[in-house]
């Protein structure tokens, strides 16, 4: 879960065009959820600072498990699930390259949430 949301964090650098993860990776200009209300610099600044509670709820819950604190269920829990939220809103809609997109974090997150809710 650390990594998971160190990676979040990567995506934050993304957001708000501090560097390219990948050469052309555009992520999260287009998003079909605000592209007709917002420029995307408001969308980049928002995706930015999601990503970002996602990385502090990823870290704080990968603590909390190696830590044996009480919290880190609901936390992970609540994360995995705003984290899918940010990709599906700030995705722009087009199938291709999903794995720049937040693709493999929608699966990362599922596989969380059942690992949680199965062991």
């Amino acid at each position: 879960m650390v990594l998971h949301g160190m990676v979040h964090g990567l995506y934050f650098g993304q957001s708000i065009r501090l560097f390219e993860l990948r050469p052309g990776m555009v992520w999260p200009d287009g998003s079909w959820a605000f592209s007709r209300l917002l420029k995307n610099k408001a969308i980049r600044f928002l995706a930015g600072v999601s990503c970002l509670l996602a990385d502090i709820g990823f870290v704080a819950g990968g603590v909390g498990v190696l830590m044996k604190w009480s919290f880190w269920s609901p936390v992970a829990i609540v994360t995995s699930i705003f984290s899918s939220l940010i990709f599906i809103i700030f995705w722009d809609g087009k199938l291709n390259k999903l794995n720049d997109k937040g693709g493999l974090a929608i699966l990362i997150n599922a596989a969380i949430l059942t690992a949680i809710f199965v062991f």
